[in-house]
């Protein structure tokens, strides 16, 4: 028994084939109609139009950056009058944090002194201090966060946002991941598009040496110029085309071949945004010359051009997974991202692009208060309770969200999943959650799995 391409094919020496496959070129001629990445509306009108991740990979200790515990101090080196949760190493006493926590702001939020410059933003900024997650291992902790799934393979939240509004520049990527020196943990699964079409999954860029040259190394036209280049492309997708349908439809090569088009129309586009030396000599050392500082400017000018979902990681690995030496390499961390932090919020607010751009700052789970045994010099993982923080895009800003315990140990108060984190971004961007689906094997597949509620005290 034959499908419907099969008949066509064996059938009339071939004219059903060659007549479907010459429709198949018209609708790819006429692709910049029917193109996934064309922008759509939300299901209502929304506050933010984009969205920025600053993804903290290895996990930042929230005890020690936004989730002050004076009990620490108390307790430094004894044990919890009330024992400790069960963790995924073994851990001994408290370790009190060895950085100085004070008020910013007229809403006196405390902030540890890691982060003394992004604290001018405490006003603007709504601080989760009662995140969980379901297990402490990196892993399938990023995948959560990522994709709303940490064991099956899931379209991570990039590719649900450019699936659902598109892209507002056919030029650029709708969805870009920067990560200077290589891949984090469970590497591209962190940016896959799974079953939604290729086209939505995110495009990675090594930003450690931020040369357009470099950054885009075969991107650049050698040679021919724009419009031979455009013939053969044209020539090529033809045969592509003529492929596609023989193979009776191929996601992967509709992918590829889409991807083709992107990649010819990135190369005078591309090239101009990734320019930093574009940008005045105030605004690059505001920001700084330094890894984070121009991943985060060249983050700006993407959102400037139109791209959707820009996430931004501190590097390969998992940099903030310090189960030992915590003190010097959480400062070293958040020293590197502190002024550009800073630097890139209020730039967005001189540009007034801060209102629309949706700004999430976290890591795929937090660290223990109780210290690695038997030294007190480091954390060991904790999903029983993090903070993360948002800002701009209706988000509402100078406000704590929910609480650990006293010793930072587990969110008790206003607990806030990871699903329901996904379900409250998509409301800032105008979807009901329950109501972005896409349909594979049989069934409607949502970000948020069957779980997630809108945190309404999030909202401005």
């Amino acid at each position: 028994m034959f499908n419907r391409r099969e008949m066509l094919r064996r059938s009339g020496t071939g004219f059903g084939m060659l007549a479907l496959a010459g429709l198949l070129n018209e609708e790819a001629k006429g692709s910049y109609i029917a193109d996934p990445l064309e922008p759509k509306a939300p299901h209502f009108t929304p506050k933010a139009k984009r969205v920025v991740h600053l993804f903290m990979n290895g996990g930042p200790s929230q005890v020690d950056t936004f989730d002050p515990k004076p009990a620490l101090d108390k307790f430094h080196g004894k044990a919890i009058p009330e024992g400790n949760l069960r963790t995924e190493r073994k851990t001994g006493a408290p370790m009190r944090s060895p950085f100085t926590f004070k008020k910013h702001g007229q809403s006196g939020i405390e902030v540890s002194s890691l982060f003394e410059l992004t604290a001018r933003h405490i006003d603007d900024m709504a601080i989760i201090r009662s995140m969980h997650a379901d297990v402490p291992n990196h892993e399938p902790s990023l995948l959560l966060m990522n994709c709303g799934e940490g064991r099956q393979p899931r379209p991570s939240f990039g590719s649900w946002v450019t699936y659902g509004l598109g892209c507002e520049n056919r030029d650029l990527p709708g969805f870009i991941v920067l990560c200077p020196g290589g891949f984090p943990i469970v590497t591209t699964q962190n940016w896959r598009s799974a079953f939604l079409p290729g086209i939505f999954q995110g495009t990675y860029l090594d930003t450690k040496d931020m040369a357009p040259d470099k950054l885009l190394p075969n991107l650049p036209p050698r040679g021919a110029s724009l419009a031979p280049q455009r013939r053969q492309l044209d020539f090529a997708q033809e045969l592509n085309q003529t492929h596609l349908a023989r193979a009776g439809g191929d996601p992967r090569l509709e992918a590829r071949i889409r991807s083709f088009e992107l990649a010819f129309r990135m190369q005078t586009e591309a090239q101009e945004v990734f320019d930093l030396s574009q940008e005045s000599l105030k605004t690059r050392e505001a920001y700084g010359d330094t890894v984070h500082g121009r991943q985060l400017l060249l983050t700006r000018r993407l959102l400037e051009k139109g791209v959707r979902f820009v996430q931004v990681w501190s590097g390969a690995g998992q940099p903030w997974d310090n189960h030992d030496g915590l003190e010097a390499n959480h400062r070293k961390l958040a020293a590197e991202w502190d002024r550009p932090i800073s630097a890139f919020l209020y730039d967005l607010k001189q540009r007034g692009l801060f209102d629309s751009t949706l700004v999430q700052w976290g890591g795929e789970f937090g660290r223990t208060p109780v210290a690695e045994f038997p030294a007190l010099n480091g954390r060991d993982h904790n999903h029983y309770g993090f903070t993360c923080w948002l800002a701009g895009g209706g988000v509402k800003g100078g406000v704590v969200h929910g609480a650990t315990d006293e010793f930072g140990f587990q969110a008790v108060e206003n607990r806030v999943h990871v699903h329901d984190l996904h379900a409250t971004m998509l409301h800032l961007l105008g979807f009901d959650h329950t109501k972005l689906t896409y349909r594979h094997a049989g069934r409607d597949f949502r970000l948020t799995d069957v779980h997630g509620k809108v945190v309404q005290g999030l909202l401005a």
